[in-house]
């Protein structure tokens, strides 16, 4: 079996690739842009496995695809790159129609002409796995029932509208030219190799360099938070065993306001790091909020956990434990992403904004 993933050395992508590689006889064709969020040491050993290929290769690039699919010839495909922070979408969203529109166009497209040039078993078991976002569903009131896969797609965000109409691509090329796919949404993930412009592993490490902890509006938003491994675990699931042209919710079953997450990481490093400045609350600043900012995410799970047997391995507690250890035990990982774009990207976004 030989699986080919785009963003291979993205946070999800690449705790995807470690299990798929660690756990798996399988090759895995690792398809990976390198942009600021990408990172080769995210992958660890497997760099050195010999079921592990990488090539250098922008899914916008219709020609490289095309080469890549000719020479290696994946038996599925597992589509996660895309352009994923909403905070960059608002202010540069090209970037983000290109990647994750025009890019999951160009994906579709040559997946499909070399599915079509298979033949008998090899045909038989292509698929796309297309993985998504439960932005693409919109905002919910405080009462309201969590998203399930019928939801209405509502976008609010630049990002989360690109996304959304890469599902819509993908359903198309089911329904028009019968390529088999599956779709995947998911909600908030954390966990270890997250790049620090994310809410949890920028918290820790401002609270660890003494650094304001900037909270959108007053804390209020509501996430379901999804640890990667059971993520990742979940996109395992869904590849072997999800239905043709079916899509499935994936959530953590932990709904958190942002202020929440935010002290909940504050109490985490006052029992692993104390300061002796005193808690690391003191560091917690309210910031004007970004425009369309949703208030409130939920997970309806109940498709993958009855129709696959999938439900998350961990709770928030101990998922964030493990996080900001990680983040403690890895700070050589740490300063070999933050460039100086970095800085001056979180410099930008948040300080222009004041405390509110």
């Amino acid at each position: 079996m030989k699986v080919l993933v785009t963003g291979g050395l993205g946070f999800i992508g690449s705790e995807l690739v470690r299990q798929l590689v660690g756990q798996h006889p399988m090759t895995v064709l690792n398809v990976d842009a390198l942009t600021y969020a990408g990172n080769m040491d995210s992958i660890g050993g497997c760099r050195s496995s010999r079921r592990h290929v990488f090539e250098h290769v922008d899914i916008r690039n219709r020609a490289a695809l095309e080469r890549v699919f000719r020479e290696h010839r994946p038996d599925k495909v597992m589509h996660l790159a895309a352009e994923s922070h909403v905070d960059r979408s608002i202010s540069d969203p090209e970037v983000f129609i290109d990647t994750n529109v025009k890019g999951t166009h160009n994906l579709l497209e040559v997946a499909r002409e070399y599915w079509a040039g298979l033949a008998n078993e090899a045909k038989e078991r292509f698929r796309v796995h297309h993985v998504s976002t439960d932005e693409v569903y919109g905002e919910l009131g405080p009462e309201d029932p969590a998203f399930t896969e019928e939801t209405p797609y509502a976008p609010s965000s630049p990002y989360s509208a690109s996304k959304a109409a890469s599902d819509h691509l993908v359903r198309a090329w089911h329904r028009t030219y019968g390529l088999p796919v599956v779709i995947s949404n998911c909600s908030n993930n954390y966990g270890p190799y997250q790049f620090p412009e994310k809410l949890i592993p920028l918290m820790i490490l401002n609270a660890v360099e003494g650094k304001p902890l900037p909270v959108y509006g007053r804390g209020e938003n509501i996430r379901d938070w999804l640890y990667v491994e059971d993520h990742a675990r979940a996109l395992r699931h869904v590849l072997e065993h999800g239905g043709d042209g079916r899509t499935y919710n994936i959530g953590g079953r932990c709904e958190r306001t942002n202020l929440e997450v935010v002290r909940s990481v504050c109490a985490i490093l006052d029992e692993l790091k104390p300061d002796p400045e005193g808690p690391y609350e003191r560091l917690i600043r309210f910031v004007a909020d970004r425009p369309g900012h949703d208030r409130r995410y939920a997970i309806d799970d109940t498709r993958i956990a009855t129709e696959l047997g999938w439900q998350p391995q961990e709770t928030f507690e101990s998922g964030l434990r493990k996080t900001v250890q990680w983040y403690l035990d890895n700070t050589e990982w740490v300063e070999r992403v933050r460039s100086g774009a970095y800085r001056d990207w979180i410099k930008t976004n948040y300080g222009m904004r004041g405390e509110s």
